[in-house]
């Protein structure tokens, strides 16, 4: 700044004068001061109009670290730091602005008293006082803080002029100081006829007094409240928060309020509850079908789930080939063709009743009655007064009039049908105090129809279903178990009493990243083909989540959400239990979960308790399926050598027994100190099971002594066992019975490493170091550099984004195991990073370089690994 002649005297008076006006005149005023301007920390610095410095303010040391004793009377520029100009030349740049203009405005980069570099923004002004001497007055604050203040500002206006929702802020006299668009709208005022008032002035009484008493309470209590309903007659039905607002030092400054517009939202709940009830008929009349294969049963179940929840009569027609496992007819049934009644329901009994409805009466319609029309046509018809109904059949017609004397008023008649064939009628009635049917009802009746017809039809093929059902469970099970390092496995598989009766039960083992393993054993609901390929489906699936490396509770859920997609048709759910667990040889724990399956059981070695079975208490879960439900995981230590047993329920159930006779029985065999080897333990095992109702003889394995003729008995049985050790199963089930044994050991001593770090910036130079030793001392040392790489860039991003402790670990099997966990628990997101990008290119070189990588989550946070083939 250039140098102007000046009085030593004036100059002394202008720092007196310039600090009397920085003081302000006087004592500091009553009101609080603003924490605008402890977030800004602005600094003001005094100088002549030669550059030097005449008063120096404590916010300015704070910025620059400079105290006043050091820079008073220093030029400015010694505190400048060159850039596109030396120091001297922003001297003479800003002198030059304030003598044109009076003032300047820009960003000067100084020198803290430690050395580095700050950069101020700075507003200088060229002020004179009465005696015309000439002074520059300069505020200074931090640039960061200041764009931090500017984005706030903008991220607030956009908040407020580009959200659909109704925002408003209100001072500590709850009158509006701020109002978007939106709820100017839905009030119906302008937004300038707000400012300045209150609720009272905006809004109808009754609805102004309750929001006024929430603004009072969240003002004066500081809790926010959430979802406040309000539906005031014709401002419609709205959903309102509230939350107060404060400055940094916790002093109250006023309410915010959002408001949003949910009149649209409530009328379509009704709606909703409709069609709820809806679907909840359509899940029950499914679960009430989904496991029977008998006609008559089916046909009877139907009835009875319609009755009384959507009817107070109900009848179910087949065709005799239907009914007695022929073949279907053709596109159309012949007029006149009898009707066999296999199931009825009705509110209550009386002759009426049994004239109308009766079980295994032969029915047949007329060709011009409703009933004929729906039989040879496949559509539909709804009866809604009783005139219709009197002209339902021919005059005179006894069930009508049994009808008519029961009050029925309307009755739906649908077609029973399964691959777009007629199988017979489905026929419901309401009598008085019901209201009639409706267009929505009988399109519901249709599709709870269209899914029983499935079933009848289901029921008619299962005879010839069984042959082929045997061969796909056969090949839908493991061809060859793996053996992993640590864990030796045993396993049987029995397929039901006869020989083709086969259900849907099955085992796997799976080998996990990093010389983990992974059991499972499962049970889908019902027999026949459709089970065995819903097993099939379901395995599938388990074993591709398996590879997603997530824990077991988090694994049953995805499989559960997949449910319709894994059921064996669109009218027949989803019904399967399943046990899952997951076993570490590295540190000897297991982790496991269950859907609704049996427990688990858990023989521990003399060493530590002595020979004992016992079941492991876990919590049971819902079958998969069953919406609506959540699965937990139990996490334990198992001592080295134990014998974790997971099974089917047909190993262990007897008709009339409690299963937990057959659990405890089980545990008995398997405590037995003769079974020492795996082999001989899961024979031992299949000595629970329950033969077949009257299967005794002829049922055993060796073949025995029996006669002629039981001999196809017998040669039957053997030829339906699998055997998946060589050996025989001594019995035949009622139900087939899955076994899986596993004993689990532990990995090679000096196989796993782990370290914990915290989240400081040397985490990454000491997680690369103790990578570096490790690896070296397993003589991996080509993969050093690889390892290194990976494991800096997942440290890295932990850092930046977890904030918490890091741990890092590393197991040697047949590839390298590497993991890094952070208590963050979203995962990394592989993105494609542009030239310009410094980062987001960490998750794609893991990608590149690992032979695989993933992800999974844990109850503290997330962990990201990889794996490296070995050398050679």
């Amino acid at each position: 700044m250039a140098e102007t002649s000046e009085p030593a005297g004036a100059a002394a008076d202008g720092r007196a004068r310039a600090r009397a006006r920085l003081d302000g005149g006087g004592p500091a005023g009553d009101t609080a001061p603003s924490a605008l301007l402890d977030v800004l920390d602005l600094g003001v610095v005094l100088l002549d109009l030669r550059g030097r410095i005449l008063l120096w303010s404590p916010s300015a040391e704070e910025i620059l670290g400079w105290p006043p004793g050091d820079v008073t009377g220093r030029r400015l520029e010694t505190l400048l730091l060159p850039e596109d100009e030396t120091p001297s030349e922003q001297a003479w740049r800003l002198h030059d602005a304030l003598r044109a203009e009076r003032r300047w405005h820009g960003v000067l980069r100084a020198r803290h008293r430690a050395g580095h570099p700050v950069q101020v923004e700075t507003r200088a002004f060229l002020l004179s006082d009465r005696h015309g001497f000439s002074y520059v007055l300069a505020s200074v604050a931090e640039a960061g803080r200041l764009r931090a203040v500017d984005q706030d500002l903008a991220a607030l206006e956009a908040l407020f002029s580009s959200n659909a929702l109704g925002l408003a802020l209100f001072d500590t006299e709850l009158r509006y100081v701020r109002i978007n668009e939106a709820l100017a709208r839905l009030n119906g005022l302008p937004v300038h006829e707000h400012l300045g008032k209150t609720v009272f002035d905006t809004l109808p009484r009754s609805m102004a007094e309750e929001i006024y008493r929430c603004q009072q309470k969240v003002l004066r209590t500081g809790r926010s409240l959430i979802d406040v309903l309000t539906a005031p007659d014709g401002y419609g039905s709205r959903s309102v928060a509230y939350g107060r607002l404060t400055d940094e030092a916790g002093r109250p400054l006023g309410v915010s309020c959002a408001v949003m517009d949910i009149t649209e939202r409530r009328d379509a709940l009704d709606k909703v509850e409709r069609s709820r009830q809806r679907l909840a008929l359509l899940d029950h009349v499914g679960v009430a079908l989904g496991d029977r294969l008998d006609v008559r049963r089916i046909s009877q179940a139907l009835a009875t789930a319609l009755v009384p929840r959507f009817s107070d009569y109900s009848g179910v027609m087949l065709l005799g080939a239907v009914a007695y496992g022929g073949e279907l007819p053709g596109d159309k049934v012949l007029s006149g063709t009898p009707l066999l009644q296999l199931g009825v329901a009705a509110k209550d009994r009386g002759p009426a009743v049994r004239r109308m409805l009766r079980v295994g009466q032969d029915i047949a319609f007329e060709t011009g009655s409703f009933f004929g029309q729906t039989l040879a046509t496949g559509e539909p018809h709804l009866i809604v007064t009783q005139e219709e109904l009197r002209a339902a059949t021919y005059p005179g017609d006894p069930k009508v009039q049994a009808a008519l004397d029961l009050g029925i008023h309307s009755l739906m008649v649908v077609p029973l049908r399964a691959r777009g064939i007629v199988l017979g009628l489905l026929v419901i009635s309401r009598a008085a105090g019901r209201d009639p049917f409706d267009r929505d009802d009988l399109a519901l009746l249709t599709e709870i129809a269209d899914r029983a017809g499935t079933s009848l039809d289901n029921a008619r093929l299962y005879a010839r279903e069984r042959e082929g059902a045997l061969m796909l469970q056969r090949s839908l099970l493991p061809q060859q178990v793996p053996s992993p390092t640590g864990v030796r496995v045993a396993y049987r598989y029995v397929p039901g009493s006869s020989g083709a009766e086969v259900g849907g039960d099955w085992f796997d083992v799976i080998p996990l990243a990093g010389g983990r393993v992974a059991f499972v054993v499962g049970d889908v609901t019902g027999h026949g083909l459709r089970a065995a390929a819903t097993m099939g489906r379901l395995r599938t699936a388990v074993r591709t989540l398996a590879g997603l490396d997530l824990p077991p509770d988090e694994l049953l859920r995805r499989v559960n959400d997949l449910a319709d997609d894994l059921a064996p048709g669109p009218d027949d759910p989803l019904l399967a239990t399943v046990v899952y667990a997951v076993y570490d040889p590295s540190t000897g724990r297991c982790a496991l979960a269950r859907a609704g399956h049996v427990p688990p059981l858990l023989i521990t070695p003399r060493a530590h308790e002595g020979r004992r079975a016992r079941p492991l208490e876990t919590p049971s879960g819902a079958p998969l399926g069953v919406g609506g439900v959540s699965f937990e995981a139990v996490e334990l230590d198992v001592p080295e050598g134990s014998v974790l047993v997971l099974y089917t329920d047909g190993l262990i159930e007897n008709r009339g027994e409690d299963i937990t006779d057959g659990v405890d029985r089980l545990c008995a065999v398997l405590e037995r100190e003769t079974h020492g080897a795996l082999e001989e333990a899961c024979d031992a095992a299949l000595t629970t099971l329950s033969p077949q109702d009257g299967g005794g003889e002829g049922t055993g394995s060796d073949g025995g002594d029996g006669d002629d003729g039981d001999g196809g008995d017998g040669a039957g049985a053997a030829d339906t066992v699998e055997l998946a050790a060589g050996h025989p199963a001594p019995l035949e089930p009622a139900d087939d019975a899955a076994l899986l044994m596993a004993q689990l050991g532990g990995l090679p001593e000096g196989s796993a490493a782990s370290w914990t770090f915290s989240a400081e910036s040397y985490a990454v130079r000491r997680a690369r170091a103790a990578v570096r030793d490790a690896l070296r001392e397993w003589g991996l040392t080509p993969l050093a550099d690889t390892t290194e790489l990976l494991v800096s860039e997942l440290v890295t991003n932990s850092l930046r984004y977890a904030h918490g402790p890091i741990g890092v670990r590393m197991v040697r099997g047949s590839s390298l195991l590497v993991e890094v966990s952070d208590p963050l628990p979203e995962p990394p997101r592989a993105r494609i990073a542009t030239e310009e990008d410094e980062g987001g290119r960490g998750i794609q070189l893991v990608a590149r370089e690992s032979r695989r990588w993933g992800t999974r989550h844990g109850p503290m946070g997330k962990t990201v690994w990889f794996e490296l083939a070995l050398p050679g």
